[in-house]
């Protein structure tokens, strides 16, 4: 039988896999293009068809680096001052667009390149605010068109790109939601012409799942069956086919077939610890809604902890989080409870 440290590796190298399988489905033209209809503002008004005509086939899963001097080492390397990891990520190592590609926006006289990046995340709460990183990497993408897209002073020439986020697991309250951050003119005193094109250079959009949801779009909807970690392959190539009028090649359906399989792995290797986590969870609820209520009664930190034979240390941190929020439900303030456990171990030295 295997030890825990073989179980860790062996769920360490599944995911792996099937991150990689979701990035190379998510990498689809059509899928792409339905990306791009729903969140896109150049190509909401056409059709699917059509946005995939203006995709080029410089997909890259996993290939351009978005570290400072990086980018663009497949062409020609940028200039950077300072040490060459300074502006990595903590514990990310080297930091890689999951996908990135160009578009062309047909216009009467020429059409118009824009660049594209495409991000799955599985973890709702990664330790940072999604859009904030969303910034930074449509920033990168910007940067790094200087000698590439254009040349000396000519910023005029700079592409628009679009950080585009598929956040997978979000909470209920928040469901299935997509927001967009874009740059925005405001006049502090009227008087200059607005040419959004002068301005109107960098995009994030978030996108967030929730299958559990009743509220939604067709991207949402698309989204939450493709990559459904309960949903069979011949199941979602039905329904995708069916509903969604996506026509399944024997290339994508056998990527498919793969990404269920590997979430069938994922799954049994990583089920024991999923049921230690959810007696833990059934757990600490169960003390917040005690808390809770001994709470509305008026009672005291001293003394909720003595009747639950606890010390106040123990009671102490929901105490005080539920007296912060006394209207909230027991998962709310379990969150929050999680949440302020996250950032704090993120700000130990």
């Amino acid at each position: 039988m295997k030890n825990e440290l073989a179980g860790d590796i062996g769920l360490a190298a599944g995911k792996s896999q099937y991150d990689a399988q979701c990035k190379r489905i998510l990498a689809n033209k059509i899928i792409l293009a339905w990306i791009l209809k729903y969140t896109v503002k150049e190509f909401k008004k056409m059709s699917i068809r059509q946005n995939k005509q203006c995709i080029g086939n410089d997909i890259m899963i996993s290939r351009v680096r978005v570290d400072p001097g990086k980018t663009n080492i497949h062409e020609e390397p940028e200039k950077i001052i300072g040490e060459s990891g300074e502006d990595k990520v903590p514990g990310e190592g080297e930091v890689y667009f999951d996908i990135r590609f160009s578009v062309y926006l047909p216009r009467k006289r020429e059409k118009v390149k824009m660049i594209v990046n495409v991000e799955a995340q599985k973890d709702f709460h990664p330790g940072y605010a999604v859009p904030s990183r969303g910034v930074f990497y449509g920033a990168r993408m910007i940067s790094a068109q200087k000698g590439i897209e254009f040349t000396g002073s000519n910023y005029d020439g700079i592409r628009k790109v679009y950080s585009i986020w598929i956040c997978m697991n979000a909470p209920d309250y928040i469901g299935n939601a997509v927001s967009r951050y874009s740059i925005k003119k405001e006049d502090i005193l009227p008087g200059i012409q607005d040419e959004p094109s002068e301005y109107d250079k960098l995009t994030v959009v978030q996108i967030c799942l929730n299958p559990r949801s009743q509220k939604g779009n067709r991207l949402t909807g698309m989204l939450n069956i493709l990559l459904s970690s309960e949903m069979k392959a011949e199941q979602k190539i039905r329904e995708l086919e069916e509903n969604f009028h996506i026509p399944m090649t024997v290339k994508m359906g056998k990527e498919l077939n793969q990404m269920c399989n590997l979430s069938d792995y994922v799954e049994e290797i990583g089920i024991k610890k999923g049921m230690e986590k959810g007696m833990e969870r059934g757990r600490l609820l169960q003390q917040i809604e005690v808390i809770q209520k001994k709470f509305r009664k008026g009672k005291p930190l001293g003394q909720i902890a003595e009747e639950m034979e606890e010390t106040v240390q123990v009671v102490e941190e929901i105490y005080r989080t539920v007296q912060e929020n006394p209207s909230s439900s027991c998962e709310t303030i379990l969150e929050k409870l999680t949440d302020d456990r996250r950032e704090k171990a993120l700000q130990r030295p």
